[in-house]
């Protein structure tokens, strides 16, 4: 048995064995849990010492990177293999689970792809390889200091990123025992958030998500010794990095210090920041929210770290490139050439509604007009416009107050966000002032009810208004691996609007997977409701006073021509842009 040879060599005492047998006895779902794995995950037993005679006993290939140093050919085919021939959240998977492909070997006609691991009875990895474009793989053993050893070989053609992962993954395990006092050591924190990798990997993480088109990066404490990295692409979180034996408060620490406007010792308020790097020569701008979280050990003071990627290369200043179709374009094109009035985009936070302002603003801007902006906070650099900076002297509804005397011809307010901002923004519509602005809504005609709760008269809302634009976004389909469905579910396509007639007549797609994307998706976009105020919406609004139809606003859309958004979504499914169950998950029926 594994365990006698164990003993026999010395590698582990008697007790340990006997200690390790009682836990994989337990019946806590650890039972199928191996021996070797329990002494080195849960005992300290050293990992290599126990796996070098592990892996004869269950028949794993042991390659000694020592013995054959890896040439360039090797080097060159690693960082290839995982830049481009596998999808990034494959990647991801490998990273964090210390896999590498080695290389492919041709075995009897069947290529065979060996991939490197120090840790080769993890029970994910099978999973991970049958994922990997590869007809059969082979899982290899190599110690834990020849992974290192891989990553700083290869970090010459790959991005800093993989290295700077294992500089700081493979350092002593700490203790969490160590730190169950009342406060965590002061000076050994210190020691870790001077410590150079660390800092380096905070500033890779922040290289990184501009390079793979994130949006969010999420640092969240796991446990005591334990932090994971998520980035949100295309609106999705996706697991970037799970980093061990790190303590969180030192994780925490390092984006305080890069970020201006926070207090690195305050452990126990909500603090908002940003940073500001340059990333490919291009100034990166970051917003930086921090928040105390609850810790199983109550003696610990954890926080979340959300920051929020602000590039300005991604501003849209073309409106016909936002997403509207024909009837919402020639709708929303009018509202916003219009002499005066309010522009209000509605939807939740992520849906593009920012975006949307920015490139309306780009298409009316010229140099005879005093553009200004009033938002907290401000998200893009809009050239040509004057961006109010808020500040505790100058709050939001303070700015808003004071704008009337800075001779404005247009008006970005970032929210309506209480009565007072939302009179303020009425009144500059009514004076003359062509102004935009965002609520949080579900549709375009909830708007006119969420105005007049907030305490606007009908009437107000009827004379001021030009256009509400209700917008979502949708994930698009890779074009080089999405598929046709054979056997389209009839019943959800009815759901969405699809006739049958429609059904037979349109081609319906899924998403699949490849190296181009991430999970079949590749960006998102966006999916229009816009209810343009001419007469006899004006006139629905002032009779009805304080009973707001809304269906009856639907209706008289409709009239229009105005598609809800779930019939915009119909659209671009039968453009063979997004898939039904991404439509139906974004919408609600209305």
């Amino acid at each position: 048995m594994l365990e006698d040879i164990l003993a026999k060599k010395n590698i582990v005492d008697p007790d340990v064995l006997e200690k390790a047998t009682e836990i994989r006895n337990k019946k806590n779902g650890e039972s199928k849990r191996p021996i070797a794995k329990i002494l080195y995950d849960d005992l300290g037993v050293d990992r290599d010492a126990v796996l070098r005679e592990v892996v004869p006993y269950y028949a794993i290939p042991h390659i000694d990177i020592e013995e054959e140093e890896l040439d360039e050919e090797e080097i060159k085919f690693i960082s290839e293999f995982l830049e481009e021939e596998i999808s990034h959240e494959d990647k991801v998977k490998m990273i964090e689970n210390k896999l590498i492909p080695y290389k492919i070997e041709n075995r009897g006609g069947i290529r065979t792809l060996m991939l490197l691991t120090a840790d080769p009875l993890q029970p994910k990895l099978k999973e991970i390889g049958e994922n990997l474009p590869i007809e059969n793989f082979e899982i290899c053993y190599t110690p834990v200091g020849n992974i290192e050893k891989i990553y700083k070989k290869v970090h010459k053609r790959q991005n800093e990123m993989d290295d700077l992962m294992q500089d700081i993954e493979f350092e002593e395990e700490i203790d969490a025992d160590e730190f169950q006092t009342e406060e965590v050591d002061q000076e050994e924190l210190e020691r870790e958030i001077s410590d150079s990798a660390l800092i380096q990997f905070a500033d890779a993480l922040l290289e990184e998500a501009v390079r793979d088109g994130a949006s969010d990066i999420h640092v969240i404490p796991i446990d005591e010794n334990t932090t994971e990295y998520k980035l949100r692409i295309d609106g999705d979180l996706h697991t970037y990095y799970k980093q061990d034996n790190i303590r969180p408060e030192a994780i925490a620490a390092v984006f305080k210090d890069k970020t201006q406007g926070v207090n690195r010792f305050e452990k126990e308020e909500a603090q908002d920041g940003f940073i500001q790097k340059y990333v490919d020569d291009q100034l990166i701008r970051y917003r930086v929210s921090i928040m105390p979280i609850v810790s199983r050990s109550f003696q610990r003071k954890l926080e979340s770290v959300v920051i929020r990627v602000l590039d300005d290369r991604k501003v849209i200043t073309d409106i016909r490139k936002i997403g509207l179709l024909p009837r919402a374009f020639e709708d929303f094109n009018k509202a916003i050439n219009s002499p005066s009035g309010i522009v209000i985009i509605t939807g939740p936070t992520g849906s593009g509604k920012s975006t949307t302002l920015v490139a309306a603003l780009h298409e009316i801007m010229n140099p005879k007009l005093n553009v200004l902006t009033v938002e907290d906070p401000v998200e893009y650099m809009i050239e040509g416009a004057r961006q109010l900076k808020l500040s505790n002297k100058m709050g939001f509804n303070e700015a808003m107050r004071s704008i009337l005397r800075h001779d404005p011809d247009v008006v970005l307010v970032g929210e309506m966000r209480d009565k007072e901002s939302a009179t303020i923004a009425i009144k500059l519509a009514n004076t003359g002032h062509l102004t935009f602005s965002t609520l949080h809504t579900n549709d375009a005609p909830s708007a006119v009810s969420r105005l007049y709760k907030m305490g606007i008269e009908p009437f107000l809302i009827a004379n001021s208004i030009k256009l509400v634009m209700a917008q979502r976004l949708v994930k698009t389909l890779c074009d080089n691996c999405k598929r046709e469905i054979e056997n389209v579910d009839k019943e959800m396509a009815r759901e969405i609007g699809f006739t049958e007639e429609e059904i037979e007549q349109t081609t319906f797609y899924e998403p699949v997977g490849c190296k181009k994307c991430t999970e079949g998706w590749k960006g998102r976009t966006a999916i229009m409701e816009a209810l343009y105020f001419d007469e006899k919406v004006r006139r629905e609004i002032i009779d009805s006073k304080e009973n707001i139809d809304e269906d009856r606003l639907r209706q008289l859309g409709r009239k229009n021509g105005m598609l809800s958004l779930r019939e915009a979504g119909k659209v671009r499914i039968q453009e063979g842009v997004t898939t039904m169950q991404e439509v139906l998950a974004t919408t609600i029926e209305n």
